[in-house]
């Protein structure tokens, strides 16, 4: 037998012989030009690709063909050679030159490098040599003294790797240290990123010498250089970039079984439409529903169930454990969610990545409509079809502690949409519930999950929507549901930029601040940024206070209070009772907002629109909105509209710039009314909108929060104007 990585002493399962390993030798042959070399020791052949974009692919193969097991099913567009290089005999070494940098190629051993243009600054330099057997084959490389490791994709309880071992492969540990929707990328602190081009299993050891290999005789590598955000942007850019959702899919989701459902009793798809009704009628957001969700369940009645579910504002899902051969039918009735199981994606790899892709197509191919599909197990390049769900799990506050590094981690690998269900599938917990729903407000997706949990207390069978558990949760939980959907022109912002860029909008605090090494430690790991301006600082103990929130350089608002704190600081003490979840928001921070009680964005008011300001006194910020229909891919084609925003404030008072909204979209509002809640600039004796001063009824300052309020009339969405405090 063949173990697992066997070219890794550190990672053998059970006991088997030892594959003879087999390292690289010396050099034997070095040629090539115009972005491609060809290099030789022995056996051993390998390939240097300098490719447009600031990337570089190396491939070694010791059968001396470059084979490629992966095809274009995750890279669906090889980058065309970069030509524009150069080559020279350094004596010791081969160099490789482009604009952006050298590749090193040691003669002996034959052993890589890369480093920055001027050829002094490592990027990252082999150890040792590739070193290969039957089982797999391993680069092992120097590590810097400060250098850190994030990615690996989804990676349970964990953003940050130095010093520890990440497994990639397919995987259904749904818990802490488990890994299902892992992807073969790392990235460094050291200025670069790697993806390996297979589907093969992989192990990275982020130790002091550094071992990455996967479970095959062969090395396919593709290098970024940048920083985390460029390198994630690159990643994205060569295996796709996270998909643009339909602005229903930033909503909660409720996903039961509805058919004769052995937990619930005899029942029908149309039940569906009385959990819709509860949303309603309690005052909670409803985006989709998935109502076939659980084994063996079926459907009935389906066009006529996915007409009521719109008429209350939500979207019709359907779950698969079998395949999607019915989903252009299913479409066509109004499928517009599609949830793939376990049962059919387990295999992973390949296998999970082409379901991802043919659900989001069958979507598409058979409605006007966005793609919005959920899997559980996924390979590098899911992130550009399914929100990637981290499977079924227990509820405890263990549960609601490592979720938060996990999915600001998965932002590192350009996962911009990764969650788990509200208060976990299996188990319930009133304060649990509640304290779990809270951590994941600012998550881009969120799902409830019914028909399967019991009561941690009474041992019962419970459902899982937001008001099962009464007052006072019914309140606090709806406070929260409201807020996230107030919150919708951000989130959609965010999405918007994720598809752009690659890089999510939930994100570890070491991505906006990473010369901040406090960013790295055990308190910063339990916060997230949501976009720069939101930090959140979930409560996941049984308590109604918070320590260790750590708040980076900057000054900071507490959302609820007013408070304004100044980083690098460490809070501990935070009182946090059971409504509150801590969070700040920094100076400079421009939030568009939807109005006061919205609980869908098919009923929102388009005349009206918020702006939530924090001034940064004696600074500069701006925001740029987006907006678009949010349901059909006509923002593909340019129908989008964009709006800027910027603050300016200091000594004689505060200035908005709200610039015309740029563009077109089907719905888009011609006019409407603003309203700026401006936070922690003086109190103002004047306001005005270009020039003219507002009536004492338009604005208000609260003394006790440091907040002006101003109402406009309504002004066309065509033309830009200055609101000034003074």
């Amino acid at each position: 037998m063949v173990v697992p990585y066997d070219v890794h002493d550190n990672s053998f399962v059970g006991k088997a012989y030892l594959p003879e390993t087999t390292d690289a030798g010396d050099l034997t042959a070095f040629e090539g030009g115009d972005g491609r070399y060809e290099i030789a020791a022995g056996g051993l052949k390998a390939r240097a690709d300098f490719l447009k974009g600031g990337q570089l692919r190396l491939q070694a193969d010791p059968s001396g063909s470059f084979s490629d097991p992966a095809g274009s099913q995750i890279v669906r567009e090889q980058p065309a050679l970069n030509t524009r290089t150069s080559s020279f005999d350094a004596g010791a070494y081969y160099g490789i030159r482009s604009a952006d940098a050298v590749l090193r190629v040691y003669k002996k051993p034959l052993r890589f490098g890369l480093y920055k243009a001027d050829n002094k600054t490592r990027v990252w330099q082999e150890d040792k040599p590739l070193r290969w057997s039957t089982g797999g084959m391993r680069q092992s490389l120097q590590r810097a003294a400060d250098e850190q490791f994030f990615g690996g994709g989804e990676q349970n309880g964990s953003f940050s790797h130095r010093d520890k071992t990440v497994r990639v492969a397919n995987n259904t540990d749904w818990n802490e240290g488990g890994y299902p929707n892992s992807q073969p990328f790392y990235l460094s602190s050291a200025g670069y990123g790697v993806y390996r081009n297979t589907f093969a299993p992989g192990v990275y050891d982020f130790g002091p010498s550094v071992h990455t290999g996967q479970q095959e005789r062969r090395l396919d590598a593709y290098y970024f250089l940048g920083d985390a955000k460029q390198v994630i942007g690159k990643y994205t850019s060569l295996v796709g970039k996270p998909f643009m959702p339909p602005v229903y899919g930033l909503e909660p989701g409720d996903a039961d079984c509805y058919l004769h459902n052995a937990n619930q009793g005899e029942r029908h798809t149309l039940d569906s439409l009385k959990v819709a009704d509860g949303y309603v009628q309690n005052q909670m957001p409803l985006g989709w529903m998935l109502v076939n969700d659980g084994y063996g369940c079926g459907y009935e009645n389906l066009a006529e169930t996915a007409k009521g579910l719109q008429e209350r504002g939500a979207q019709l899902g359907l779950w698969t454990q079998d395949g999607i051969d019915k989903l252009a039918d299913q479409v066509k009735a109004g499928q517009r969610v599609a949830k793939l199981d376990v049962a059919w994606v387990g295999n992973g790899y390949g296998m999970a990545l082409d379901a991802c892709d043919r659900a989001k197509a069958g979507i598409e191919d058979n409605s006007d409509a966005r793609g919005f599909v959920w899997m559980p197990v996924s390979w590098a390049g899911a992130q550009r079809c399914a929100v990637l769900w981290s499977g079924d799990q227990k509820l405890s506050w263990d549960f609601v502690r490592w979720q938060i590094p996990t999915y600001a981690g998965a932002t590192l690998s350009g996962i911009a949409y990764n969650t788990g269900d509200v208060g976990s599938i299996y188990s319930h917990d009133a304060k649990m519930y509640a304290r779990d729903l809270q951590a994941k407000t600012f998550l881009p997706a969120i799902m409830t999950m019914d028909g399967w949990a019991r009561d941690l207390t009474t041992g019962q069978k419970i459902n899982q929507q937001p008001w099962v558990d009464g007052e006072p949760y019914t309140s606090i939980n709806r406070k929260y549901l409201q807020l996230r959907e107030r919150l919708m022109p951000y989130l959609y912002t965010l999405a918007k930029q994720a598809s752009d860029t690659g890089v999510g909008g939930v994100r570890p605090l070491w991505l906006e601040y990473p010369d901040d090494p406090a960013t790295l430690g055990a308190n910063a790991k339990y916060e997230y940024l949501a976009g720069d301006d939101f930090l959140v600082a979930p409560v996941y103990k049984d308590s109604d206070t918070r320590d260790g929130i750590y708040l980076p350089k900057g000054t900071w608002t507490d959302y609820w209070t007013g408070k304004q704190y100044k980083g690098p600081t460490t809070l501990d003490g935070y009182h946090a009772p059971i409504d509150t979840l801590p969070v700040f928001v920094k100076s400079g921070a421009i939030v568009p907002m939807w109005p006061k009680g919205t609980t869908s964005w098919k009923t929102r008011d388009k005349a009206q629109l918020g702006w939530d300001v924090y001034a940064d006194r004696g600074g500069r910020s701006a925001y740029t909105l987006y907006e678009d229909d949010g349901v059909t891919r006509k923002f593909a084609k340019g129908e989008s509209a964009t709006q800027r925003v910027t603050l300016e404030s200091d000594r004689d008072g505060t200035v908005l710039n709200v610039g015309a909204s740029n563009g077109g979209y089907t719905g888009k509002a011609t006019q409407r009314a603003y309203t700026f809640t401006v936070h922690g600039a003086p109190e103002p004796h004047r306001v005005t909108v270009d020039g003219r001063p507002l009536p004492a009824g338009s604005w208000s300052y609260d003394a006790a929060k440091d907040v002006t309020t101003v109402r406009t009339a309504t002004l066309p969405t065509d033309r830009s104007f200055t609101v000034r405090l003074s």
